[in-house]
């Protein structure tokens, strides 16, 4: 495998027009299969994605240029899926099943494109939104997010020299070294990158994939980024995300629907996917009302996701879960993914090691952990929490609330109703880094 000089191809990378999306594929694969369920399920419903900026101190607006942001996103929207994309997603074999992609949805896909945004700026941030039916607009939030974090990369970097650059990345890579030489002395670990959303660049993102295929060999499982997995010849992973019950909580008609939404999301799911696709991701109005109030049958579900909870509190929740149910944790599987890094997931490989299968996701601090490596001081290499989230479905206000009260997103009296509604238990104020 040949190696990216990501120096000089960064540098090749400065000018104004260079896309950073090329292709649709450029995307985490749990948008493709969500999206196969959403545009058979929910093909007329109307939504709108809005880009929020968690670390609001940070003006990003100050640091990316408004129409270089427009040049990107119009030209995002100019791709279509190609022939070869089109073939590999529906000849290829996922999650140990072939053609899990349907002709139909298949056929719908190779005409596809991203619909119109709304673009504004106001008070140092992006106000950016994207509107269209729930199958369209749901496609908009990964390579939104990846435009503008690289804009931010881009605009850090643009006044370097060549030589400065060359030693950023030479700092960059031998931090995310060291980080693989610790992770690979961790026996049985299955690992897979999760840092599209928050990369650096997408060339940073392949070099660091590549890395992981050299450094970690069997322990590196795969990638979310479909793009990167058909060209590396890898497993795409992924599943679900928080926009199914969100959505599916604000078409609920009455309290006790909302309440019941996320199962209703289960229940869907399990009609296109079975198997290893079977994770609960429980905590988009906080984990402990989700298990206080599952069904029984959510307990015979492969494994689950605990995304905003501590890793060790929010696995051992859930292993309590499945013991009241009489299942053996030992023939489950847990998939940690929020905020991780070489410490974090050192800790909850060893507390939970023998007791429950794992699985990690990877994300920011793998694409995108720049911190103290330019030669001269730059906040503007500090990841951010960027985020684009579903905020209304069918005129109706959708909102998240996170087992982390910081992560809540959404309209605030509607924030307020379902408070009410799933209380509050188990939730932990954490800071929100990445």
């Amino acid at each position: 495998m040949s190696r990216i000089d990501i120096a000089k191809r960064v540098t090749d990378h400065m000018w104004r027009l260079d896309p950073i999306i090329r292709s649709l594929l450029d995307t985490d694969f749990y948008k493709l299969l969500m999206l196969q369920m959403i545009w058979g399920l929910y093909s007329d419903v109307k939504v709108t994605f809005t880009v929020i900026n968690r670390a609001k101190e940070i003006r990003i607006a100050d640091d990316v240029d408004i129409e270089e942001l427009r040049t990107q996103l119009d030209h995002a929207r100019t791709l279509r899926f190609t022939k070869k994309e089109i073939i590999w997603l529906a000849g290829n074999t996922f999650y140990g099943t072939k053609q899990i992609f349907k002709p139909d949805f298949i056929n719908w896909l190779s005409e596809f494109r991203l619909p119109e945004y709304e673009l504004e700026e106001r008070d140092g941030q992006f106000m950016l939104k994207f509107h269209g039916t729930w199958a369209e607009a749901s496609m908009w939030e990964i390579p939104a997010l990846a435009i503008i974090n690289e804009l931010r990369s881009r605009s850090a970097m643009k006044d370097l020299d060549p030589f400065t650059i060359d030693v950023l990345y030479a700092r960059a890579k031998s931090k995310m070294w060291a980080k693989v030489e610790r992770l690979r002395e961790l026996p049985n670990l299955a690992i897979s990158d999760f840092g599209t959303r928050r990369r650096h660049s997408h060339l940073w993102q392949r070099w660091c994939v590549e890395a992981l295929i050299e450094g970690l060999g069997s322990a590196f499982k795969g990638t979310s980024n479909v793009l990167m997995a058909m060209d590396n010849d890898l497993e795409a992973v992924g599943t679900n995300a928080h926009e199914l019950p969100m959505v599916l909580a604000a078409l609920s008609e009455g309290d006790e629907a909302i309440i019941q939404s996320p199962y209703r999301v289960l229940k869907e799911w399990n009609q296109y996917y079975d198997g290893n696709l079977l994770i609960v991701l429980p905590d988009a109005f906080g984990t402990n009302s989700f298990l206080n109030n599952a069904p029984e049958w959510v307990a015979d579900w492969t494994g689950f996701r605990p995304d905003s909870a501590p890793a060790i509190e929010g696995g051992e929740r859930i292993i309590k879960f499945w013991q009241m149910h009489d299942k053996n944790p030992k023939d489950k599987l847990l998939v940690f993914s929020d905020g991780l890094d070489a410490d974090t997931i050192e800790r909850a490989y060893h507390h939970f090691d023998g007791r429950v299968r794992m699985a990690f996701g990877w994300g920011t601090n793998l694409t995108n952990d720049f911190a103290g490596c330019a030669p001269i001081a730059n906040q503007q290499l500090k990841a951010i929490s960027l985020v684009c989230k579903i905020t209304e479905a069918n005129g109706r206000p959708a909102v998240k609330l996170s087992d982390n009260p910081h992560k809540a997103t959404g309209d605030p009296e509607t924030i307020k109703h379902y408070i009410k509604l799933f209380g509050t238990e188990g939730m932990i104020e954490q800071e929100v880094d990445v």
